[in-house]
This record gives C-alpha cells, structure tokens and sequence, in this order.
C-alpha cells in the first residue's frame, strides 16, 4: 500500500524502494528509502511490483543516472524486470486491466522495478497466467528477450544450423540454449568446467571448457552469441561461417568475421516477445535457472558482488495478488 507524506501543505503517496543516489558510490549507495508514488503518463500503467529482478552492472549505465534527454536524475530507483499486478491505468491505455497479471520490461532511463509501485508504458507488458509464479516471470524479461532477440531478430537462427553460445549457464546463455535447441539447432555452449552439467542438462549437444579447451576445436558456427566480450569475442570472430552472424550483448565486435555479420545490440521491450516466452514457460520447454529470493529490504546487499550468488538473484516485493 502506498503511504502519505507531505510537499509543503501538499500530501503525496509515498511508497518504499532501493534508492540509489550517487554514481560513484556504487552499490554502497544503494539504500531503502521512501519515494513518491510514480505518475501514470499516457498509455502507461501502475504495476504493483510482486517480484522484480535487475541486471548487477546498471548502475553502470548512463540511462541509470540520466533521462534521455541527457538531464540528472538521480535519485533513482534501479531494477527492470518486473512481474506484478495492474494498480492504475494511464490515460489512453488500453489493451490491460487494473487487477490483471503481467511481466515485463521497465523503460531503461526512467524509475525502475525495486520498488513497491512502478510505471511502465503498457506495450512494455505482457499478460501472466496464473499458473506462473512472479518470481518465475520476474527472471525472463531481459534474459529472455534478449536471448530471443540474439538468435531471431538479428541472428535468424533456422532449424539445422549450428549456434555456439559462451556463458551458456548464465541468465541469457541457458535461455539461449534452451531456444536454440527448440527451434532446431545444433548448440554448443561454453563456460567454466562446474557449467558443463547445466549446459548439457539445458540441451546443448557439446560443451566446451573455456578454461581447458580451445576456441577453434568446434569449428565453424552459423550464429556465435556472446555474452563475455574481450579476448572470447574476438577470438570467435574467426569461428563464424561464411553468411553467419557473431552476435554480442557484451561489447561491440572489434574484429568482424571474414564473410559474416557482427552486431551489437541492447535488448528491446517487446511484447510479442514475452508472449512468445510466456507460452514456452506455460508448457515447460523454457525454465529460468534457479534463482536467489530476497526481499526489498536485502537488495541494496545483493549488489555486492561479493555477495553474489549463481544465477540471477530476484527482489520479492509483495507477497500475493
């Protein structure tokens, strides 16, 4: 429920949220604190949060820090995935209902989902059944999309090619996986040697150890997709097949495949693409890995990377619909 304070001789709803107020404290300037209740612009929509996630280097981001138009913004309030409940609609919205379940995506340079209230332009949503848990949905959106996005929008992944995937038991390389080996591909994942169960669990047909093994004993691959950057990246520029496509989430390609693609890319809010997702978590051929549960108050700590626990780590802000 959103509290009252008061403006002056103004009263206003204030709500709970992990705060973050100066750049170049990190995440020791994270802290839970009271914040205005969000407005509802046009065509968005009031989700009250039931599970949030975030993705641990935001506060990296420019967008964190300013809106776009390059002004300050801070205090602001991190985290985008979010799995919640209808609160309010915006003028003009249409296409949701107050009281409904959805998941999504929150806009990159506004107030993000650690929060008890967030605004979220409506297409940024998709519905949620009943039968998925919030914190379940709430480890999709951007692992998901952007593993979607990869492989279909810019890789064009088809049935029968060949896609390597590095960091394929991380948050987006085993939602990958599990795309890539639905849609027909041959899928070869790579990690450190404790991956190799999950990797191969997930569907991938080989597994290399990026510690112990080297790059170029898988041969050619139709789609690379990288979520590492650095040396990995560069290396595998050579790995592409003529016509194929090295795709990477972490950094742009320095070095380009000799008759291939390279692209960078930032995932994209996408509803079409969350009900494609939905429906692959409603029938089990996509599950999230198992994820850290912590509550509003804990999620300042879980930015630390010291105290960073395998898989993605999940805000539960309320408890039920």
């Amino acid at each position: 429920m959103a509290r009252t304070g008061t403006a002056g001789c103004r009263l206003i709803p204030l709500m709970q949220a992990v705060v973050a107020r100066d750049r170049a404290a990190g995440f020791g300037g994270l802290a839970l604190a009271e914040m205005p209740y969000p407005h509802a612009a046009e065509n968005d929509v009031i989700v009250r949060v039931h599970a949030a996630g975030f993705t641990p280097g935001e506060l990296d981001w420019p967008a964190t820090w300013t809106d776009r138009a390059g002004r300050d913004r801070a205090p602001s309030i991190p985290g985008h995935d979010v799995s919640g409940v209808v609160a309010e609609l915006g003028y003009g919205t249409t296409g949701l209902t107050v009281g409904q379940r959805v998941f999504g995506l929150t806009d990159w340079a506004r107030n993000g989902s650690l929060a008890e209230y967030v605004a979220v332009e409506a297409r940024n949503l998709a519905p949620l059944p009943a039968g998925i848990d919030h914190a379940v949905a709430a480890a999709v959106p951007i692992s998901g999309l952007t593993a979607w996005q990869g492989l279909f929008t810019h890789a064009h992944l088809v049935t029968g090619q060949t896609v390597l995937i590095h960091g394929a038991a991380g948050a987006v390389g085993s939602m990958a996986v599990q795309l890539a080996r639905e849609a027909g591909a041959r899928v070869i994942g790579t990690g450190r040697t404790e991956h190799k169960d999950t990797v191969l669990g997930l569907g991938a047909e080989v597994f290399l150890d990026l510690g112990r093994d080297r790059l170029d004993e898988v041969g050619e691959a139709d789609v690379v997709f990288d979520v590492l950057g650095g040396e990995i990246l560069e290396t595998s520029a050579k790995l592409v097949r003529s016509g194929g496509a090295l795709i990477s989430v972490a950094e742009p390609p320095h070095v380009q495949p000799e008759h291939g693609r390279a692209i960078f890319f930032v995932v994209e809010p996408d509803r079409a693409g969350l009900v494609a997702l939905e429906r692959r978590l409603r029938d089990g051929r996509l599950r999230p890995l198992p994820t850290a549960v912590c509550s509003l108050a804990e999620a300042p700590s879980a930015f630390d990377p010291a105290r960073r626990k395998p898989g993605k780590t999940i805000i539960a802000v309320a408890e039920a619909d």
